[in-house]
Parts: structure tokens; sequence; C-alpha cells
């Protein structure tokens, strides 16, 4: 029959045991990992950028309206339309707002289609 010993048990070897001062407890139950809270706080930091489309003389409505729905995913066709409108008429429109790494993407994607494009601190 098993008897358990007076020792206690552990799941550490005794040479890779943690140090409980490296591992303190306060009491507090925690629902995210500090690495999450931390990724969480930093979007909220984050400044936002926006994606600026330039009036374009050169294309077709329909091509720009293709050319946004291929570079932002999210647009829908209205959303698309709306802004594409809105740059022939005011000369430039914010097509969405992001981090500055999606923007910096979104921005090569619309110029990437031979449109004038641009971002800026939102």
């Amino acid at each position: 029959p098993f008897r358990p010993s007076s020792q206690t048990l552990s799941p550490w070897p005794s040479s890779l045991k943690p140090d409980a001062r490296q591992f303190p407890y306060n009491g507090r139950v925690t629902t995210a990992p500090r690495v999450e809270q931390e990724i969480r706080i930093s979007r909220d930091i984050i400044h936002p950028y926006a994606v600026l489309l330039h009036n374009d003389e050169v294309h077709s409505m329909e091509y720009v309206v293709d050319a946004l729905l291929r570079s932002v995913p999210t647009l829908s066709k209205e959303d698309a339309t709306q802004v594409m409108l809105k740059a022939h008429g005011e000369g430039r429109a914010v097509v969405v707002v992001c981090p500055l790494e999606q923007a910096e993407l979104f921005r090569d994607r619309i110029q990437s289609f031979g449109l004038g494009s641009s971002i800026e601190p939102a």
C-alpha cells in the first residue's frame, strides 16, 4: 500500500525549485497574466493615426472603391463609396483610424493601386 511521506511532494526538482521571493503570492486572484495586462495598457497608450485618401482625377470611381476594398478589408462597399465621394468632393477623406504600423500598411496598399494616400495623427 502507498503511504504518504512526511516530506512535501513537489513537481520541481530541488535544483530548479522556484524561490518564493521570485513568485510572491499576495492573496489576490488575477484574471489575466501580467503580460496581457501590459499589452492592453500599451494599446490604450498607442496614438491612433488616420489613413487619408487623396482625390484622384485619373482613375474611375469604381476603381477607387475597389482599391479601397482590397486595401482595407474592414471597409464595407458603402463605406468605401462614401470615402471615395468625400475625397472627390473635399480633396481628401479619412479611410480608417488605427495604430501607426497598421496605418502604414493600409497607406502602402492604397498607394500600390496608384492612388494618393497618406497618414497623420488622428
